[in-house]
């Protein structure tokens, strides 16, 4: 770049070049450790819910659980512990779902503000180092009383905002890579809570019985004592199941 190698621009730029390169090695450590873990959490949505929902609907809960248990993305954990709490009632169900989405979404969001925090700093960090540097270009002339070529005033310029320009370098591809993440994270926070929602109704759905109909006769009145009372009709008696 310009004709220099990286060593010689750092060398250039100043002190405030090595704060911009730590910035830089951290922001693609935690881009690709990031995109390893998002790789291996993602699943689609549609083809898990679809195959959950058949499971639920013919009420094969060990089938479902087994499903969710193959799965290591964080819509599987969620429906696991729903799953998990079969026996308890819905309420009781759908917070622990809840509390496991939270707990599934910090870890997601894990090192993201470390993106959002490189992002931020960097260009200010090469904005000082170029004030740093345009400073001390104008310390030099006026040590020179003012006997100086624009060359050289040119030069300490050019050093200058060699630092503001690896800031930029290194805080555009950092935000954008943030806002990207981010915006991952906000998609599957949904999901989760859709996936919830799909199983309160599901398991709403199978608890619903039919009703039982169930046939009693009021016994004879005894005829000995005088003419047969009239037939009473049957009563029928309805009991929710």
């Amino acid at each position: 770049m310009w004709g220099l190698d990286i060593w010689e621009l750092l060398t250039r730029g100043g002190m405030v070049m090595w704060p911009l390169l730590i910035c830089s090695v951290l922001s693609v450590a935690i881009t690709i450790e990031r995109l390893c873990y998002f790789t291996v959490k993602s699943t689609r949505y549609s083809r898990f819910q679809g195959h959950l929902e058949k499971l639920m609907r013919t009420k094969d809960i060990q089938g479902a659980d087994s499903f969710v248990s193959f799965h290591r993305s964080p819509l599987a954990r969620v429906a696991k512990t729903y799953l998990s709490h079969m026996t308890h009632p819905s309420s009781i169900r759908q917070e622990a779902a809840t509390r496991e989405a939270s707990l599934q979404l910090t870890h997601l969001e894990r090192r993201l503000g470390w993106l959002s925090i490189i992002g931020t700093l960097a260009p200010m960090i090469g904005l000082l180092g170029t004030v740093i540097g345009l400073v001390e270009a104008f310390q030099q002339i006026e040590l020179a009383g003012g006997q100086v070529q624009p060359s050289d005033l040119a030069a300490g310029i050019w050093k200058a905002l060699l630092t503001t320009v690896f800031g930029l370098i290194v805080a555009l591809p950092t935000l954008a890579i943030f806002h990207l993440f981010d915006s991952r994270v906000g998609s599957m926070a949904l999901q989760m809570q859709w996936l919830v929602a799909h199983l309160n109704e599901w398991t709403s759905t199978a608890s619903n019985d039919s009703p039982i109909v169930k046939t009693s006769a009021v016994p004879a009145a005894n005829t000995a004592a005088g003419p047969a009372p009239t037939a009473q009709p049957a009563v029928l008696s309805v009991e929710e199941g």
